[in-house]
């Protein structure tokens, strides 16, 4: 019976076999996954209880938000579950790129440096640094920058690290995961260990994590190691998949407070905010993020074994440790990239219709394909694929709020690829 729906819905019948056995040989790196899982979940309810969450907190308000219950309640529970002194949990926060902006503005001040000893940043950070020039950028406050690029193994250049550290550098920022970049995503624990190393040679460097796709992949978060700051999407691993929209921001309570004036404004803070009604989705999206994140990892380490066992270079390979949810898989051409996004919008529930193009993305340097037949626009926690169109030609593969649903997305990719041309059983 299972075999014959995949048929209906477009999977042949080699296509469905290979997944099998790549699925048979999974079972115990899928059983770690769910006991993370487990741990992760139990740290949640921990954090939900202690903070007395009740059915009063899913109450809307409007206007200023003043004494909203819900809002302040939430930020509380994060703040315990990041092991952080407080947080900012807010629908303003319209994005990852937004939450970051706001952090670096908000603890930076003209005549500072900010540093990266992970090389080059997101591509959307680009502009809010002024690598690229934009309106508004870092670089047009008198904000400077610098970076230290990884080694080629992946590994940190210590001895440029410290090279590069002055009497000008304020906040170090470390980006968790790969991006559209194919190095290795840092684990909880090396990323503790740079921190140290920071740290060791300028004790009042604030250290930022860029945290996004990376929540409840393991036990521990960046802000158990050492971060001052860690910095999210609730459209992604966080909001559980039901999230509409928003940010968060965690960590020392002075360095939160000056992003909460930002973001709003000088005195106000986080005395406003009105959260309209969607408080449940927040709450109800933190609670099940372990177990989503679960299933997307596991469709994450699925597409690595296919793909790898195709003969594509896949980062993480097959056997590796997970940090994050992201999968790459370099194709090498363009019309890969192109057939595995639209085999992942095939699969979607929503929009499986439509044929997803490259395009000239805001933000980014070159054209962009992105898959994401999605219930809530963008959500990369969703079953969803992009990547640029550029040399090397890979694509990012995440998300699947069911283990299922990600199974599904990666067998019609294969399928895709298959009836293009660019991949034979």
């Amino acid at each position: 019976m299972t075999e014959a729906i995949y048929k209906e819905l477009g999977i042949s019948p080699q296509v469905y076999q290979f997944g099998k056995k790549i699925e048979e040989t999974l079972t115990e790196r899928f059983a770690q996954i769910d006991k993370n899982a487990e741990y992760n979940q139990l740290k949640v309810i921990k954090a939900m209880q202690r903070h007395r969450v009740s059915e009063a907190c899913f109450a809307a308000t409007s206007g200023y938000g003043y004494n909203d219950l819900g809002r302040d309640t939430l930020e509380e529970v994060y703040a315990s579950a990041f092991h952080t002194e407080s947080a900012l949990v807010r629908p303003q926060l319209t994005c990852g790129t937004h939450a970051l902006a706001v952090a670096l503005a908000a603890n930076l001040r003209p005549g500072d440096e900010l540093f990266s000893p992970v090389g080059k940043p997101y591509d959307t950070l680009e502009e809010v640094i002024g690598i690229r020039p934009s309106k508004g950028s870092l670089a047009e406050y008198g904000i400077t920058y610098r970076q230290v690029d990884l080694l080629e193994d992946g590994g940190f250049d210590y001895e440029n690290i410290r090279s590069a550290i002055n009497e000008k550098t304020k906040l170090v920022t470390i980006q968790r995961s790969k991006g559209y970049q194919t190095r290795p995503t840092l684990s909880v624990e090396r990323i503790g260990e740079l921190i140290r190393f920071v740290k060791g040679i300028k004790p009042d460097v604030i250290c930022m994590v860029d945290n996004c796709y990376g929540e409840f992949v393991e036990t521990t978060e960046p802000t158990d190691v050492g971060a001052d700051l860690c910095v999210g999407s609730l459209i992604k691993n966080p909001g559980g998949g039901l999230a509409p929209i928003g940010g968060y921001i965690v960590g020392k309570q002075e360095l939160i407070e000056n992003c909460a004036y930002r973001l709003t404004s000088p005195g106000l803070g986080k005395e406003v905010g009105a959260t309209l009604g969607i408080l449940n989705s927040f709450y109800q999206g933190f609670f099940l993020a372990p177990t989503v994140t679960a299933s997307a990892l596991k469709g994450a380490v699925f597409a690595a074994n296919v793909y790898e066992a195709l003969g594509f270079s896949v980062v993480p390979n097959a056997r590796e440790s997970r940090h994050d949810i992201i999968q790459a898989v370099t194709f090498g051409k363009p019309e890969g990239v192109i057939a595995f996004c639209k085999g992942i919008q095939a699969a979607a529930p929503v929009d499986s219709h439509v044929t997803p193009e490259p395009w000239a993305m805001p933000g980014y340097d070159s054209d962009v394909i992105m898959a994401a037949g999605a219930f809530v626009s963008g959500s990369s926690i969703e079953l969803s694929a992009d990547g640029p169109i550029k040399p090397p030609y890979a694509v990012y593969f995440q998300g699947g709020l069911t283990w299922p649903h990600a199974k599904f997305g990666i067998l019609m990719s294969l399928q895709k690829l298959i009836d293009a041309g660019v991949v034979s059983l």
